[in-house]
């Protein structure tokens, strides 16, 4: 997913990353399901792209598909980090009605009021710890994953939709201006099929997130594109 994804990027003004990409191991079965999705997603059809594979593991197909997703937003904002500094972005936020603190559990453990690109920073290297960790993301075949393993993934990836949310509110103009859009709203779109489908569904919509998507998808029919998504469908 994300080789085609970035295969779409790679024709953009910018192919710079945030973090450093997060890779799967070549020859891993999770490397398997990568080109799996690869070749599904290559279709066109976001939809069946998501789906999880007959036969396969859950717990692996959402590893590779966070995985994936990591790498999307990392590149994306990597395009505009320019643009989200401390005094355009002296807090996180996702329009008037959304502010995000950060906490992470361990070495910050009360939330911390945060400019944007500080608080992206935190989100991104802690997600990149958890990637890194082979007792939550085992890449070795045989190594089960965690009993907690779902509750890790509902985390990182309602974290990641943060940084959608900032983007759009925040940052569109300058997107479209780098004719970047294209490339922001198919991987939103993506990421939106992906946890609608029913078994991540329900680990991840809350009332705060669902009406977070539902505001991105009012500001993206205002902005007059992807007014195929169906969020609340």
């Amino acid at each position: 997913m994300f080789l085609c994804f970035f295969f779409v990027f790679s024709g953009s003004r910018s192919s710079k990353t945030f973090k450093p990409k997060k890779n799967i191991p070549e020859g891993s079965h999770q490397y398997e399901l990568l080109k799996h999705a690869e070749a599904t997603l290559g279709s066109g059809n976001l939809r069946m792209a998501v789906m999880l594979p007959e036969g396969e593991d859950l717990n692996e197909w959402v590893a590779v598909n966070t995985v994936d997703f990591f790498n999307q937003i990392n590149m994306l904002y990597g395009t505009i980090t320019d643009f989200c500094t401390e005094e355009s972005c002296p807090v996180m936020s996702a329009g008037p009605k959304y502010e995000y603190h950060w906490a992470d559990g361990t070495n910050i453990k009360k939330p911390i009021k945060c400019s944007a690109p500080k608080y992206i920073d935190y989100l991104m290297t802690w997600v990149q710890d958890q990637l890194d960790d082979e007792t939550l993301f085992p890449s070795k075949i045989g190594v089960p994953f965690p009993k907690n393993f779902m509750s890790v993934a509902k985390t990182i990836l309602k974290r990641l939709f943060r940084v959608y949310a900032h983007i759009y509110h925040q940052h569109f103009d300058p997107v479209i201006q780098l004719q970047e859009e294209a490339h922001l709203n198919t991987s939103f779109k993506h990421f939106i099929f992906f946890v609608q489908v029913s078994w991540i569904k329900s680990l991840l919509l809350d009332a705060v997130v669902s009406n977070l998507w539902y505001a991105c998808y009012l500001f993206l029919r205002q902005k007059m594109v992807m007014c195929e998504l169906f969020f609340l469908s």
